[in-house]
């Protein structure tokens, strides 16, 4: 059973990245045909999918944040990572990760990580 947990600060001043990390266990995230992904939750608001890191690598990203998204990952660590560049307010949201099948560029989301709230505010 493949665990994920996300950590990272719960404030983050405007204009400033954004940077959270998600730590697997249970599962390597090099596994084949495994994608790990960023979703967030505002306020008020519906889930948004942010982005991906598949098992080798390779990343996709939402055409509406991808000017602002990094995916990466550590597979030393067994550990994926979130870099979202210039908040503002707008982003304050509960940031989840989560993991599944991939084919091609269709992704599932099988586990979850607890979520992380983030605020944005000065």
């Amino acid at each position: 059973q493949v665990q994920l947990q996300e950590s990272g600060p719960g404030l983050v001043k405007p204009s400033q990245t954004l940077s959270l990390i998600c730590t697997v266990s249970g599962g390597s995230i090099t596994t084949t045909y495994y994608a790990w992904s960023w979703l967030r939750q505002p306020p008020g608001k519906g889930l948004e999918w942010m982005g991906v890191i598949a098992y080798d690598g390779s990343t996709y990203y939402s055409p509406s944040l991808k000017s602002r998204t990094s995916i990466s990952r550590d597979t030393s660590k067994n550990q994926f990572s979130l870099q979202l560049s210039s908040v503002t307010p707008e982003d304050t949201a509960v940031y989840y990760c989560a993991s599944g099948g991939m084919r091609g560029s269709w992704f599932t989301f099988a586990s979850w990580g607890q979520g992380t709230r983030v605020t944005v505010s000065s």
